[in-house]
């Protein structure tokens, strides 16, 4: 069952497991759904999958966009653990780029975002990062208009504002 949404709401704070608005292609149409985050796994005993990487795979349907804003990656453990929150530096918004796929007997309709090695701003809290898509970029993501290695790739050093969050 999916649900239609408004393009208005938080979609920074969402969580694995939890439902969350994707935006994908159904045939002519663009539509935001609520799916849920994470892609039924293999076997049992496994946990969904919420990230998939990249490289080396190819995606020639089931692309969907993820909207946000910012993400967030923390350094060091207990009582030195540290947040930081990742945005454009140019304040825009963006997506990352994420796959779906149908709901099945046993889970529900769902998805995972691609994840690609980190940019020079994200590298020295985290080695991967969620492949980000440019507002500009993002038809060509839903439409194959653009080869998805020239998309799923790095944003150049300084595309990134870093803030430490606690």
């Amino acid at each position: 069952m999916r649900r239609q949404l408004s393009l208005w709401g938080d979609w920074t704070r969402n969580r694995p497991g939890e439902p969350a608005p994707v935006i994908r292609r159904t045939g002519d149409d663009i539509e935001l759904v609520e799916l849920h985050w994470g892609l039924k796994p293999r076997s049992p005993e496994d946990r969904p999958a919420i990230n998939i990487r990249s490289e080396g795979r190819h995606f020639p349907s089931h692309r969907c966009l993820v909207p946000a804003s910012e993400f967030f990656f923390s350094t060091g453990s207990g009582a030195r653990r540290t947040r930081w929150k990742f945005s454009l530096a140019d304040g825009d918004s963006f997506y990352f780029a994420g796959i779906w796929w149908p709901a099945s007997e046993d889970w529900p309709e769902s998805y995972a975002v691609l994840t690609i090695a980190a940019n020079p701003d994200v590298a020295p809290y985290n080695g991967r990062q969620m492949a980000v898509i440019r507002r500009e970029d993002r038809m060509a993501w839903l439409d194959l208009t653009i080869p998805e290695e020239e998309l799923l790739r790095p944003l150049r050093a300084g595309s990134f504002r870093v803030q430490r969050e606690r």
